[in-house]
């Protein structure tokens, strides 16, 4: 009997092992694809911020980042694909809507962040 016993007991840990380490596999893939999310997030806002501090909101225009693609410092060279586009959905020559659009591949699958904000210029 003991040796059955011992032969139990092993399968069942066996199983309780393959489970944490699917378990931690799993971990592993979502930490890297937020990871990834807040990289782009940070690159949108970051270019939000940026066209938001032009004193003439008459003067932005739609754009592409010469640089891409690019990596999580908005160098050459990364995943990221950053690009804008600014419309005047209000009318007049006060305000200007930007959406700025950061996309990427991810194990075959186009993924994106769209960060959208309606400016006055000089930060506003």
């Amino acid at each position: 009997f003991s040796l059955i016993e011992v032969l139990i007991a092993m399968a069942i840990f066996a199983i309780g092992i393959l489970a944490v380490g699917g378990m931690q596999l799993s971990n592993t893939k979502n930490n890297t694809t937020g990871n990834i999310t807040t990289q782009a997030t940070f690159l949108a806002r970051q270019k939000i911020e940026e066209l938001k501090t032009v004193s003439d909101v008459t003067t932005l225009t739609t754009g592409t980042d010469p640089n891409n693609p690019i990596d999580a410092d908005g160098n050459a060279g990364g995943i990221y694909t950053r690009e804008w586009n600014v419309s005047n959905p209000l009318g007049g020559s006060s305000s200007r809507q930007i959406s700025v659009t950061v996309s990427w591949d991810r194990r075959g699958q186009n993924r994106s962040v769209v960060l959208e904000s309606i400016t006055r210029g000089n930060g506003l």
